[in-house]
């Protein structure tokens, strides 16, 4: 719903008239509309000098909250009025539809779906002209497209400082909250290339896959923790080489070794490893 405001009324001295002329309103209205759409008097505004306006309500079912408005007017000395104009006008609690927005003001970024096509307005002041057919043969044309110099509109310096402001005030900014967290900006870091364009010189593409801004434009002093520079010097690894104690050792004949840790005939029940299973259990909890 569209809140409706209701036009001031023009300051004067109500026309005595026209003010009385409520009956002749309300037939101008029945004339326009019909006896059925037309309900009780609502009131008048006084418009001007001899010019008065009388409202009654709309009974029309699909017309809730409008009403029709009857402006009348008399000429000086005459004692009859006359009707200017009968319309209908929505009221305070009325529905209407919304303020009309061009599909171009409507269409907001993340709208565009596959197959979708967003036309670019011909004065558009973001975009110049880019390419002019010098007459050239057709080799030096296609060196001049491999170059990207053969596009009809390029951005003109309008588009270049919007998409600046756009980016620098973006998830990819120096404001950013991961940038604030962190020393590490990106043009010091080894995973940036600084684009070829003249916004170079405040804007690259990340190649890290490990950072947020991976394939995205981001500012020269944006920065995130997967920076380059970034390195952590970890501790020496274990050797995974055996180590034996060489102080001194006992020399012990195979037979004490099977005497010391005799092997059973028959492997342990289920029974046996779940109880041995339990003891270990225990024994790890109590000296823990």
């Amino acid at each position: 719903m569209t809140p409706v405001k209701t036009p001031e009324p023009v300051r004067g001295k109500p026309d005595a008239v026209c003010v009385a002329a409520v009956e002749p309103a309300r037939e101008a209205a029945i004339a326009e509309a019909g006896a059925a759409q037309v309900g009780d008097h609502l009131g008048h505004q006084v418009d001007g000098e001899r010019l008065v306006t009388h409202y009654f309500a709309s009974t029309h079912a699909g017309y809730r909250g409008w009403r029709w408005a009857v402006t009348l007017t008399r000429a000086s000395r005459a004692k009859t009025v006359t009707i200017n104009e009968v319309v209908m006008l929505p009221g305070g609690e009325a529905i209407v539809a919304p303020e009309w927005v061009p599909w171009s003001e409507r269409v907001q970024p993340g709208d565009l779906r596959p197959g979708d096509l967003f036309p670019t307005l011909a004065e558009d002041l973001r975009l110049e002209p880019g390419y002019t057919d010098t007459g050239e043969p057709d080799e030096v044309l296609a060196v001049v497209d491999e170059l990207g110099l053969g596009r009809e509109r390029v951005l003109s310096p309008i588009g270049r400082e919007e998409a600046a402001e756009r980016w620098y005030a973006g998830d990819f900014g120096p404001a950013s909250a991961i940038a604030q967290a962190v020393p590490y900006k990106c043009f010091a870091c080894g995973y940036w290339i600084r684009l070829n364009d003249s916004l170079g010189q405040a804007f690259g593409a990340c190649t890290n896959e490990m950072a947020p801004g991976d394939g995205r434009i981001v500012a020269y002093d944006y920065g995130c923790g997967a920076h380059s520079d970034a390195v952590i010097e970890s501790p020496d690894q274990p050797s995974t080489e055996h180590a034996f104690d060489t102080t001194g050792y006992d020399e012990l004949a195979m037979e004490t070794v099977r005497a010391l840790n005799p092997v059973d005939d028959e492997p342990p029940s289920d029974e046996e490893i779940l109880v041995t299973a339990a003891e270990i259990d225990a024994e790890a909890t109590e000296n823990y």
